[in-house]
């Protein structure tokens, strides 16, 4: 039960339940656990109370009796980004916070807290609009962005939070403000890539681009083509336009049945590709890597801009889940036969995918009135997601990722971007999220907003708001 005693939640429960729409549920209460559960199951909450908030006025009644009761606020979402188990304080869930509300002349659409990107991705299409939004399409999009966010549109537009217009956000006093570049524009400017322990964001206005269609998807290598590909795949890289984006992800997969059957128990190179522009250049574009292969799957070609999510075609359903992403800072000389070596085909690894994304173009710059975002210097990304057993989390899997990273060493950026950086786990990569001088601020900020530290931020003790 935290640090709090029986009679002091009992009190909280008690005064949340009579301010309060949505549930307001205890340990041991029905439907505590399922109000709790998240994407990555492994990750089991147990705080003192779980709200699930269904409005402005309730964000504004749970920190209100947080601050008077000094009872810690944690806010889950989908569940994405929390890698580790709250088990103390409050945790606001955001669930029931949906709706989108476009406005196709500004351009701009309204994004509840509870809101995930396909919410928004079939909202703007009805326009001809687009959001610029993370691989998958049911990540919840304020977590998402509030890190920055790195999607497969990202060296065209950008990261995802360069996209962000404003925010309402109930901060530690029970305040709700407009942050945005001319109103709260210090909370503005933290709230696009610094993350976590500002207050509760309730909504986000966010812009949208004119786009309809895309040449994109993903084709397929069986393992004897991995190393022309991928050498291949890296030299492409080093010509590649602003409006062409890619990635690569070695899979290792099970023979089971949802698998497609050209894949089913294979290790396979998949390489994804996204060009805003005329279909017959994207198709030029590619072409170099149609010809350093023979695929097994090819599905690459003119898509609605409303399925970018089949680009990267992530799991959509809750699992057991650990991952660790690193940015690095080129795919030049050495880099794909290290790479190999550390985990290619060859290698028995319990990873189900290593992926490498390629940044560049529009990531490395920053919004004329500046933003708190981690990584615009870095050429690329490296994600490991390990087999879902969570008897390998503790110690098999990070031994694992410990090995690869060790043999890459010299093309690991020192800096990352925060939603790549996990629960903290590796020492030193808090701070490594942001430039020192942005830390600062970010630091500063949070002072500011939360001087009594009502939303916990930050690596162990303290634990991460998603």
């Amino acid at each position: 039960m935290g640090d709090f005693g029986e009679d002091i939640v009992g009190g909280l429960a008690e005064r949340l339940r009579a301010e309060v729409t949505g549930p307001v549920l205890e340990p041991g209460d029905e439907g505590f656990t399922e109000e709790l559960a998240g994407f990555n199951t492994a990750v089991v909450h147990s705080p003192d109370v779980a709200v699930g908030i269904t409005s402005e006025a309730d964000a504004v009644a749970v920190v209100r009796a947080a601050a008077e009761t000094g009872t810690p606020v944690r806010v889950l979402a989908t569940g994405h980004g929390v890698p580790i188990p709250v088990t103390d304080g409050i945790l606001v869930t955001t669930s029931r916070l949906a709706g989108v509300t476009v406005d196709p002349d500004e351009k701009v659409a309204r994004i509840n807290a509870g809101c995930v990107w396909a919410d928004v991705v079939t909202a703007a299409a009805e326009h001809g609009l687009a959001p610029i939004t993370g691989a998958s399409d049911v990540v919840g999009c304020i977590g998402y962005t509030l890190g920055g966010g790195l999607g497969p549109l990202a060296r065209t537009y950008g990261f995802s939070s360069d996209w962000a217009r404003g925010f309402r956000v109930v901060t530690a006093a029970g305040e709700v403000v407009t942050a945005t570049a001319t109103e709260h524009p210090d909370l503005f400017w933290a709230l696009r890539g610094g993350k976590g322990g500002f207050g509760i964001v309730t909504s986000m206005d966010f812009g949208l681009v004119e786009l309809t269609t895309l040449y994109g998807g993903s084709v397929f290598f069986d393992a004897e083509h991995i190393a022309p590909v991928l050498t291949a795949w890296a030299d492409w890289t080093k010509t590649l336009p602003e409006a062409a984006n890619s990635s690569v992800v070695v899979l290792r997969l099970p023979p089971l049945d949802f698998i497609p059957e050209p894949l089913r128990g294979k290790t396979v190179l998949s390489v994804r590709f996204a060009f805003v522009g005329d279909v017959a250049e994207g198709k030029r574009l590619f072409q170099p890597i149609r010809d350093a292969g023979t695929t097994l799957i090819d599905a690459v070609g003119e898509m609605p801009a409303s399925d970018i999510a089949l680009i990267h075609n992530d799991p959509k359903d809750p699992t057991a889940s650990w991952d660790r992403g690193v940015m690095l800072t080129e795919f030049g000389s050495g880099f794909v036969e290290a790479f190999l070596d550390a985990a290619g085909p060859d290698q028995q690894l319990p990873l189900v995918a290593i992926e490498l994304r390629h940044l560049g173009g529009a990531t490395q710059r920053d919004v004329p009135e500046g933003s708190a975002v981690g990584g615009r210097g870095g050429a690329g990304t490296l994600t490991m997601i390990g087999v879902p057993d969570p008897g390998l989390f503790e110690q098999v899997l990070p031994a694992t990722a410990d090995g690869v990273l060790a043999k890459l060493g010299p093309w690991i950026s020192a800096e990352t971007t925060v939603n790549f950086a996990g629960a903290f786990a590796v020492p030193g990569s808090y701070q490594a999220s942001w430039p020192a001088e942005t830390f600062t601020r970010l630091a500063e900020i949070r002072a500011t907003y939360d001087p009594e530290k009502l939303f916990p931020y930050g690596p162990a003790p303290a634990q991460p708001h998603p």
